[in-house]
């Protein structure tokens, strides 16, 4: 009789054990689906503002025949991103079209007729709400990636984690010199 009472808690023990790792288990896939969507979701806008950069770039040439390297700079990062495919690489092409489209916007601010034309204002708008889209998705994808992380260098799940091959994710961080104080001077005529 004690044999069976012990041999029921053993196997009480090792069902418990069982479902605790298929919990965390599930947990680390339910974590890396979520990251996989957090990307996708910011794929989705980037290639919002890729189709939107030609349209933005056609209305600035007609204006900007003195600005040709800013344009150029611009179809240069927009080809990179549109042709990165590894994750580290799309992320560091996705931040260069992001500066070139600022040195656009910046070089704009020398031509009152381009900043006076509908179409400018319409597609220029509508990239800057892409643009804000995209970092609020950047938030969301970094902390998906930094809870996913975690829980996979945390004790007890780190058990599960590395038998199951679980590994960790880059998060989307920016280039190094943007991270510089800007200097501002004002010139006094």
């Amino acid at each position: 009789m004690t044999g069976w009472i012990v041999l029921g808690v053993l196997l009480l023990i090792l069902l418990g054990l069982i479902l605790y790792v298929i919990l965390i288990y599930n947990g680390f896939v339910q974590l890396k689906n979520n990251i996989n969507r957090d990307w996708s979701n910011i794929d989705v806008l980037l290639k919002q503002r890729y189709d939107e950069l030609p349209k933005l770039i056609k209305v600035c040439e007609g204006y900007m025949q003195h600005e040709q390297k800013t344009l150029e700079a611009v179809i240069k990062a927009r080809s990179m991103a549109g042709t990165a495919r590894a994750d580290q690489d799309r992320m560091q092409a996705q931040n260069a079209l992001s500066e070139t489209l600022k040195s656009l916007f910046m070089v704009v601010e020398r031509y009152p007729d381009l900043k006076a034309d509908a179409g400018f204002r319409q597609l220029s708008n509508r990239i800057s709400e892409l643009e804000d889209q995209i970092a609020d998705r950047r938030e969301l994808y970094n902390a998906a990636v930094t809870i996913y992380n975690t829980r996979i260098d945390q004790f007890p799940d780190v058990l599960i984690a590395r038998p199951f091959n679980f590994t960790s994710r880059t998060l989307w961080e920016i280039d190094p010199t943007h991270r510089q104080d800007v200097d501002v001077s004002f010139q006094h005529s």
